[in-house]
């Protein structure tokens, strides 16, 4: 009953922060803020598959990252994203590219603002050099997906090679890789909220700390997505009626919310634990590694 408690204070005091710190509004400007970085970071991967010599990478990559959105989400930006991945652009590697890049890195500008305030930390680093970061991790995410797509394309020649010498083993190509598909995508995912609760915010944050808000994301975005879904295949005729052509994007929107607030929380979450943990004599701001602990005299 007392671990029971516990949970429940903790979860009830990361609520009551999420509230205070305008966790609605944050994950509502996260979801603007990556809907709007979503075409611009196509782009930029488009570029990059051009540049690598194999523009089907970028679709295997678009696969990958709507891989475990739910199918009417995926379904509804699907025409929208073939039309950014096939447009022939001559300015993509001048001024054009550059601006991709930079509002594609707005989104991860977006994410920095919600985990300092879910970790109460002030951001002490300048503005420049924050947006360098959010560009270089936006070019480390579009090389990371068509590094992954490489692995899901060299799949099949793969499988084709092992069964020669294990043909028991591998029975159902399309099963493995489906499994594989899922598999890499959520550990994707996992190492991706890893470097986010770790490096973005200001202070650094131990993967012990930061790990119960990682699960909770995971498990909850996983259940807003089946739900999401759900709820979609019986009523997405009411998106269509009530925003006609912009029911897509709507649809797209409002799933990226349910999303964006269980990030936010699951920050929230992890500063509520820290606080819990705290010993004596130690702020939360120490607990982060943004201030030096006194000496003893």
């Amino acid at each position: 009953m007392r671990q029971i408690r516990i949970a429940f204070d903790i979860g009830l005091d990361a609520f009551y922060r999420f509230l205070a710190d305008d966790g609605w509004a944050i994950a509502s400007h996260i979801a603007l803020s990556t809907l709007m970085a979503l075409f611009p970071f196509l782009i930029v991967l488009a570029s990059l598959a051009g540049f690598f010599g194999s523009k089907d990478l970028a679709d295997q990559a678009v696969n990958l990252l709507l891989e475990i959105w739910p199918d009417q989400v995926a379904g509804a930006l699907s025409a929208q994203i073939h039309d950014v991945l096939t447009t022939t652009r001559g300015d993509a590697l001048t001024i054009g590219l550059v601006l991709a890049v930079y509002f594609a890195s707005n989104g991860v500008e977006s994410l920095r603002v919600a985990l300092n305030r879910a970790y109460s930390v002030v951001e002490p680093r300048r503005w420049y050099w924050l947006r360098l970061e959010s560009i270089g991790y936006t070019l480390i995410a579009a090389v990371t997906a068509l590094l992954l797509a490489f692995l899901i394309v060299l799949g099949p020649l793969v499988l084709e090679i092992v069964r020669r010498y294990v043909p028991l083993v591998i029975e159902n190509n399309e099963r493995l890789l489906t499994f594989a598909r899922y598999g890499i995508t959520i550990v994707a995912m996992i190492i991706a909220l890893v470097i986010l609760h770790t490096w973005l915010p200001a202070g650094r944050r131990t993967l012990v700390q930061i790990m119960p808000g990682i699960v909770f994301t995971m498990l909850a975005s996983l259940a807003s997505g089946i739900g999401f879904g759900l709820y979609l295949a019986r009523f997405a005729t009411n998106y269509v009626t009530m925003y006609a052509g912009l029911a897509s994007v709507i649809i797209a929107l409002v799933f990226l919310y349910f999303i964006s607030a269980i990030f936010v929380f699951g920050g929230a979450l992890n500063a509520a634990i820290i606080r819990w943990q705290l010993p004596d004599g130690v702020s939360q701001q120490e607990a982060q590694s943004l201030e030096p602990a006194e000496k003893p005299a």
